[in-house]
Protein backbone atom coordinates (compact mmCIF):
# COMPACT_ATOMS: atom_id res chain seq x y z
CA UNK A 1 0.00 0.00 0.00
CA UNK A 2 0.87 3.46 -0.93
CA UNK A 3 0.58 6.87 0.71
CA UNK A 4 0.44 10.06 -2.00
CA UNK A 5 1.64 13.08 0.45
CA UNK A 6 1.18 16.09 -1.73
CA UNK A 7 3.56 19.20 -0.26
CA UNK A 8 1.19 22.54 -1.46
CA UNK A 9 4.04 24.55 -0.53
CA UNK A 10 5.60 26.76 -3.46
CA UNK A 11 9.64 26.44 -1.04
CA UNK A 12 10.40 22.37 -2.19
CA UNK A 13 12.07 21.76 0.86
CA UNK A 14 10.88 24.49 3.44
CA UNK A 15 8.69 23.69 6.81
CA UNK A 16 5.87 21.73 5.41
CA UNK A 17 8.20 19.53 3.85
CA UNK A 18 9.85 19.51 7.22
CA UNK A 19 6.81 18.11 8.85
CA UNK A 20 5.46 16.01 5.60
CA UNK A 21 8.89 14.23 5.79
CA UNK A 22 8.27 13.16 9.93
CA UNK A 23 5.39 11.65 8.76
CA UNK A 24 7.22 10.03 6.08
CA UNK A 25 9.78 7.93 8.09
CA UNK A 26 6.78 7.01 9.93
CA UNK A 27 4.57 5.84 7.72
CA UNK A 28 7.56 3.27 6.27
CA UNK A 29 8.14 2.43 9.67
CA UNK A 30 4.63 1.11 8.98
CA UNK A 31 5.97 -1.04 6.10
CA UNK A 32 3.77 1.85 3.82
CA UNK A 33 5.33 2.92 0.56
CA UNK A 34 5.08 6.66 0.62
CA UNK A 35 5.55 9.61 -2.44
CA UNK A 36 5.46 13.17 -1.80
CA UNK A 37 4.53 15.09 -4.44
CA UNK A 38 5.36 18.95 -4.68
CA UNK A 39 2.78 21.33 -6.96
CA UNK A 40 5.59 23.43 -7.77
CA UNK A 41 6.26 27.54 -7.53
CA UNK A 42 4.90 27.87 -11.57
CA UNK A 43 1.23 29.22 -12.39
CA UNK A 44 -1.35 26.29 -12.37
CA UNK A 45 -4.28 26.89 -13.41
CA UNK A 46 -8.08 27.30 -11.75
CA UNK A 47 -10.71 24.86 -12.75
CA UNK A 48 -12.58 27.41 -15.48
CA UNK A 49 -16.01 24.88 -14.74
CA UNK A 50 -16.18 24.01 -18.34
CA UNK A 51 -17.25 20.73 -16.97
CA UNK A 52 -15.21 19.33 -20.21
CA UNK A 53 -14.29 16.49 -17.88
CA UNK A 54 -17.96 15.53 -16.92
CA UNK A 55 -18.31 14.78 -21.00
CA UNK A 56 -15.37 12.75 -21.51
CA UNK A 57 -15.04 11.23 -17.72
CA UNK A 58 -11.58 9.56 -17.88
CA UNK A 59 -10.38 11.31 -14.92
CA UNK A 60 -8.20 13.89 -16.76
CA UNK A 61 -8.52 17.85 -17.09
CA UNK A 62 -8.95 19.17 -20.09
CA UNK A 63 -6.08 22.01 -19.82
CA UNK A 64 -2.70 19.80 -19.69
CA UNK A 65 -0.35 22.61 -19.74
CA UNK A 66 0.69 21.60 -15.69
CA UNK A 67 1.30 19.34 -13.49
CA UNK A 68 -2.97 17.88 -12.38
CA UNK A 69 -3.02 15.00 -15.02
CA UNK A 70 0.14 13.97 -13.39
CA UNK A 71 -1.02 14.24 -10.21
CA UNK A 72 -4.04 12.26 -10.68
CA UNK A 73 -2.08 9.20 -12.20
CA UNK A 74 -0.55 9.38 -9.15
CA UNK A 75 -3.93 9.60 -7.08
CA UNK A 76 -4.83 6.32 -8.65
CA UNK A 77 -1.89 4.48 -7.93
CA UNK A 78 -2.39 5.80 -4.35
CA UNK A 79 -4.16 3.96 -1.35
CA UNK A 80 -3.94 6.73 1.04
CA UNK A 81 -3.08 10.78 1.28
CA UNK A 82 -1.41 13.16 3.17
CA UNK A 83 -2.34 16.87 2.26
CA UNK A 84 0.28 19.83 4.02
CA UNK A 85 0.43 23.35 3.18
CA UNK A 86 1.89 26.51 4.94
CA UNK A 87 -0.74 29.13 5.55
CA UNK A 88 -1.28 32.07 3.64
CA UNK A 89 -3.94 34.41 5.03
CA UNK A 90 -5.51 31.53 7.17
CA UNK A 91 -6.30 29.34 3.87
CA UNK A 92 -4.61 27.09 2.20
CA UNK A 93 -1.97 28.16 -0.95
CA UNK A 94 -3.71 29.34 -4.01
CA UNK A 95 -2.00 26.88 -5.78
CA UNK A 96 -2.52 23.65 -3.70
CA UNK A 97 -6.85 24.98 -4.11
CA UNK A 98 -6.08 24.73 -7.46
CA UNK A 99 -4.80 21.55 -7.30
CA UNK A 100 -6.96 20.01 -5.56
CA UNK A 101 -10.06 21.72 -7.18
CA UNK A 102 -9.17 20.17 -10.74
CA UNK A 103 -8.26 17.00 -9.28
CA UNK A 104 -11.37 16.36 -7.33
CA UNK A 105 -13.82 17.57 -10.13
CA UNK A 106 -11.89 15.72 -12.57
CA UNK A 107 -11.18 12.60 -11.04
CA UNK A 108 -13.22 12.50 -7.55
CA UNK A 109 -13.64 8.69 -8.40
CA UNK A 110 -10.05 7.68 -8.58
CA UNK A 111 -10.09 9.24 -4.68
CA UNK A 112 -13.73 8.31 -3.46
CA UNK A 113 -13.30 5.88 -0.54
CA UNK A 114 -9.57 6.11 0.32
CA UNK A 115 -8.61 7.19 3.62
CA UNK A 116 -6.38 10.76 4.02
CA UNK A 117 -5.47 13.39 6.08
CA UNK A 118 -3.97 17.04 6.27
CA UNK A 119 -2.06 19.20 7.99
CA UNK A 120 -0.85 22.70 8.17
CA UNK A 121 2.31 24.58 8.62
CA UNK A 122 2.52 28.48 10.23
CA UNK A 123 4.40 31.15 12.14
CA UNK A 124 1.68 31.90 14.46
CA UNK A 125 -1.53 31.51 13.37
CA UNK A 126 -4.39 30.65 10.80
CA UNK A 127 -4.02 26.96 10.60
CA UNK A 128 -7.35 26.22 12.12
CA UNK A 129 -8.73 27.41 9.31
CA UNK A 130 -6.24 26.14 6.82
CA UNK A 131 -6.88 22.75 7.93
CA UNK A 132 -11.33 23.24 7.52
CA UNK A 133 -10.65 23.97 4.13
CA UNK A 134 -8.40 20.82 3.22
CA UNK A 135 -10.48 18.71 5.13
CA UNK A 136 -13.57 19.32 3.37
CA UNK A 137 -12.02 17.50 0.19
CA UNK A 138 -12.04 14.71 1.99
CA UNK A 139 -15.49 14.85 3.56
CA UNK A 140 -17.28 15.95 0.56
CA UNK A 141 -15.74 12.80 -1.35
CA UNK A 142 -16.62 9.78 0.71
CA UNK A 143 -13.19 9.80 2.21
CA UNK A 144 -12.68 8.62 5.25
CA UNK A 145 -11.22 11.54 7.22
CA UNK A 146 -8.28 10.46 9.96
CA UNK A 147 -7.14 12.27 12.84
CA UNK A 148 -4.46 12.81 14.58
CA UNK A 149 -4.72 13.44 18.59
CA UNK A 150 -4.95 17.77 18.63
CA UNK A 151 -5.10 19.61 15.71
CA UNK A 152 -2.63 18.76 13.25
CA UNK A 153 -0.48 21.48 12.77
CA UNK A 154 3.15 22.45 13.47
CA UNK A 155 4.57 26.13 14.45
CA UNK A 156 7.56 27.65 13.20
CA UNK A 157 9.48 30.16 10.78
CA UNK A 158 11.96 27.51 9.62
CA UNK A 159 12.25 24.26 9.13
CA UNK A 160 14.77 23.98 11.92
CA UNK A 161 11.55 25.32 14.42
CA UNK A 162 8.85 23.56 13.14
CA UNK A 163 10.31 20.32 14.11
CA UNK A 164 11.12 21.49 17.48
CA UNK A 165 7.32 22.18 18.11
CA UNK A 166 7.17 18.84 20.27
CA UNK A 167 3.18 19.25 20.56
CA UNK A 168 2.67 19.71 17.21
CA UNK A 169 4.75 17.49 16.13
CA UNK A 170 3.62 14.81 18.36
CA UNK A 171 -0.01 15.02 17.21
CA UNK A 172 1.00 14.49 13.23
CA UNK A 173 2.94 11.65 14.78
CA UNK A 174 -0.17 10.30 15.88
CA UNK A 175 -2.30 10.63 12.88
CA UNK A 176 0.19 9.27 10.81
CA UNK A 177 0.21 5.86 13.12
CA UNK A 178 -3.52 6.65 12.81
CA UNK A 179 -3.09 6.93 8.93
CA UNK A 180 -1.34 3.33 8.48
CA UNK A 181 -3.66 1.49 10.72
CA UNK A 182 -6.95 2.95 9.10
CA UNK A 183 -5.40 1.97 5.63
CA UNK A 184 -4.25 -1.50 7.06
CA UNK A 185 -8.15 -1.65 8.75
CA UNK A 186 -9.94 -0.94 5.27
CA UNK A 187 -7.20 -3.49 3.21
CA UNK A 188 -8.43 -6.37 5.75
CA UNK A 189 -11.89 -5.64 5.47
CA UNK A 190 -12.37 -5.71 1.73
CA UNK A 191 -10.36 -9.02 2.41
CA UNK A 192 -12.94 -10.71 4.46
CA UNK A 193 -15.08 -10.06 1.10
CA UNK A 194 -17.17 -6.58 2.91
CA UNK A 195 -18.74 -4.59 -0.20
CA UNK A 196 -18.32 -0.84 0.40
CA UNK A 197 -21.28 1.38 0.49
CA UNK A 198 -23.38 1.01 -2.59
CA UNK A 199 -24.56 4.87 -2.28
CA UNK A 200 -27.16 7.22 -4.06
CA UNK A 201 -26.09 10.03 -6.53
CA UNK A 202 -27.93 12.45 -8.91
CA UNK A 203 -30.17 13.99 -6.94
CA UNK A 204 -29.88 18.01 -7.23
CA UNK A 205 -31.84 20.83 -5.50
CA UNK A 206 -31.72 24.85 -6.47
CA UNK A 207 -32.97 26.94 -3.81
CA UNK A 208 -33.73 29.65 -6.26
CA UNK A 209 -36.54 28.30 -8.11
Amino acid sequence: MKVLMINGSTRKEGSTRAVLGIMEEILKGQGLGTEIFWVGNQPIRDCTGCRTCRKTRDNTCVFDDDDVNELIGKCQQADGFVFGTPVYYSSPTGALLSVLDRVYYAAGDVLRGKPGCSLAVARRGGTTLALQVLNQYFLYNEMPLVSGSYWAMAHGTSPEEVVRDIEGIQVISNMARNLAYTMKALKAAQETGLEKPRNEYGARTNFIR
